[in-house]
């Protein structure tokens, strides 16, 4: 059995717990918040929620503990610290930042003898795999991304902030046409409005302008204003009943030649349709938590990425299972 301990209890954290409860050889031994513990209300019972001060004492019943913080503040601080006491996994997505990340949690990581893994789940994660691969076998193409139809929880809490918003649910959307030039093989030059649209359900207060808060969210660096933005003002009712979930996904599509004079166009593509985009991640993330001890069984140490694990460390199946039926 592989002990579980679980950093925080968001979203991310609930669906970590229900993947532990698929997984037969996964056993979750903690839950430790920054809340006050008999606020919190876990689903399986007689598993303890304790503060987060008190990991340290764990550290001798607990094989792997999946942080399940924002990657905006949390995990830089908290991966680091963590991993000198435990073998960790997170979820960090801030792509530009991965680098100074993963050289952080190394340095802890390797000096305790730790095993870490980092910017574990779908993008980066299993799409950052399916771009290497696809790049390894196709060394003359391009890659494209694309994510959606789904919620972006970063954009969405972006225009929460915004005076006057109640609450918001944004929708990024592929751009259908450039979605089939990809698919087609032309390897177009696409700009970010040209790939992608973004889709904004607004609660608003009452009285609050409407028309400053659309401007607000269009013109938004970053977010929104480099993307063609529609913005729908709806009650709250119709939030709950219509936007209650995460759903998320998309496609990761490497479009290539081969051939002495590149005569053949090859298409590579990866594609997720997710009802949760949480609940999925945190299925990648207790995978990997097998996968870190198989790891750390045969002496790995130090800050890993999804890059160096073998697919057959994520499964638990034997190698004689394997051969019969996957391959």
């Amino acid at each position: 059995m592989v002990n579980i301990g679980i950093v925080g209890y968001g979203n991310l954290a609930r669906g970590v717990e229900c993947a532990i409860r698929q997984n037969p050889d996964m056993n979750l031994c903690a839950v430790f918040t920054r809340r006050d513990p008999a606020c919190v209300k876990i689903l399986t019972p007689d598993v303890p929620v304790l503060p987060l001060a008190e990991t340290a004492n764990w550290k001798e019943k607990i094989d792997v503990m999946i942080l399940c913080g924002g990657s905006a503040t949390d995990l830089p601080r908290m991966t680091p610290i963590l991993a000198k006491d435990f073998n960790v996994i997170d979820s960090f997505d801030n792509h530009a930042n991965i680098p100074a990340h993963y050289a952080s949690v190394d340095a802890a990581a390797s000096e305790s003898g730790h095993i870490a893994f980092i910017s574990v789940g779908w993008d980066p994660g299993l799409f950052s795999v399916n771009r290497l691969y696809a790049a390894a076998i196709l060394p003359e193409g391009k890659d494209y991304t694309f994510w959606g139809r789904g919620v972006s929880q970063g954009h969405s809490d972006a225009v929460r902030r915004l005076p006057g918003v109640i609450d918001c649910r944004q929708y990024t959307i592929p751009v259908p046409e450039a979605l089939n030039r990809v698919r087609c093989g032309e390897n177009p030059e696409l700009t970010a409005r040209e790939k992608h649209t973004r889709y904004c359900c607004v609660v608003a207060e009452d009285g609050a302008d409407r028309c400053c808060i659309e401007q607000s969210i269009k013109t938004m660096p970053n977010y929104f204003e480099p993307y063609d933005t529609t913005v729908e003002f709806i009650t709250m009712e119709e939030m709950k009943r219509d936007h209650s979930g995460l759903p998320h996904g998309g496609s990761v599509i490497r479009s290539g030649v081969t051939g002495w004079n590149g005569e053949n166009k090859q298409t590579i593509e990866y594609k997720l349709t997710l009802d949760s985009n949480p609940q999925f991640t945190s299925s990648v993330l207790v995978a990997m938590a097998r996968a870190a001890m198989k790891m750390k069984a045969r002496g790995y140490t130090g800050c890993k990425t999804i890059f160096d694990v073998s697919p057959a460390d994520l499964s638990l199946m034997s190698r004689e299972e394997m051969l019969a039926h996957m391959l």
